[in-house]
């Protein structure tokens, strides 16, 4: 009994003395407080970082953080404020990460983050409406196409994308829009197709499907393959039949960047490893908030989508026998 209250207050003084990022640890009875930078209200982001800090919360114990979602403009801001100590956690798309972390694809230098755990698949593509002659990603070219809200991040896994078919930004007029605002387009002709996607099944396409006959532009297996080879973020994923209304047969598409929860590379590494392990045992509760809970299992959770590990959740990995041997 004397050792485990003995670990325990050694772990409550790491947390408060020690922590990592922006965490005030100057609360009543000496709470640490964290802040997980998520995105704007209506998207997944926001959802599912709340349910992991509520799911903290609720599982705090003697280690006795407090922490707290905020809302952000999403991967960008939440990248660049945990390397400047403003956040302790945050979510981001694992492709802005990737380019993130190695200064390229227009950041400034190389950001000093880490992954902490893999979660749900972004699973996206082109659509259009069915009969409109875009069939395939070429006929893209000379097209009205939106790609995303502006400053939202979406050209770090389009623009390679687009670039292993053989097309570019200059090929076509792109279009900034909400993924709501992209259903309307395509519904009134002001566009010709549009990149939609996210957690399977995505409401937008849902919205699209119900109103016209969608047709899901397909991606090339060559170029696939190559993306897969070239980019970790990039990763196999089949719709099934199904899913979506007028939707047939699966459709063999990519996850085009996994959300991930991500900190600083300087992060305490005994904090990080009992934040991991707390999210992790109590994953069933993250789940009953939102379903991309689901994705914080054994297989996935590991999955390296190209932004190196934390110390602390490698640590916690390792001792729940789910590294994989090769890293």
């Amino acid at each position: 009994m004397i050792h485990r209250f003995q670990a325990a207050a050694g772990l409550l003084l790491i947390a408060v003395a020690t922590g990592c990022g922006g965490g005030d640890s100057g609360g009543p009875g000496g709470r640490r407080f964290l802040s997980l930078g998520t995105a704007p209200p209506g998207g997944a982001f926001f959802v599912v970082g709340g349910a992991i800090a509520e799911t903290l919360n609720e599982n705090a114990g003697e280690a006795g953080w407090d922490a707290t979602a905020e809302a952000t403009k999403g991967s960008q801001e939440n990248i660049r404020r945990l390397a400047s100590g403003e956040l302790d956690l945050a979510l981001a798309n694992s492709a802005i990460s990737y380019f993130a972390v190695r200064g390229e694809q227009g950041w400034d230098r190389p950001y000093p983050i880490r992954t902490v755990m893999t979660l749900a698949p972004n699973v996206a593509m082109f659509v259009a409406p069915a009969g409109a002659g875009v069939e395939t990603i070429e006929d893209l070219k000379g097209r009205r196409v939106v790609v995303g809200p502006a400053g939202a991040g979406f050209e770090f896994f389009i623009r390679p994308l687009l670039a292993a078919h053989g097309v570019t930004y200059d090929d076509f007029t792109p279009l900034n829009g909400t993924q709501a605002a992209a259903v309307g387009m395509l519904g009134d002709g002001s566009a010709a197709a549009a990149f939609l996607g996210g957690a399977v099944p995505t409401s937008s396409i849902t919205q699209a499907c119900a109103s016209q006959k969608i047709h899901f532009v397909p991606f090339g297996d060559d170029e696939m393959a190559e993306l897969i080879s070239t980019y970790l973020f990039f990763n196999a994923a089949t719709i099934p039949a199904g899913t979506y209304r007028g939707q047939d047969e699966p459709f063999r598409g990519l996850d085009v960047g996994s959300m991930h929860l991500i900190a600083s590379a300087d992060a305490d590494e005994d904090l990080i490893y009992e934040l991991t392990k707390t999210v992790y045992e109590n994953r069933d509760q993250v789940t009953a908030k939102h379903a991309a809970g689901k994705a914080i299992n054994p297989r996935n959770v590991v999955r390296d989508t190209g932004t190196e590990f934390h110390p602390g959740a490698i640590r916690f990995y390792k001792e729940i026998g789910i590294w994989p041997e090769d890293e």
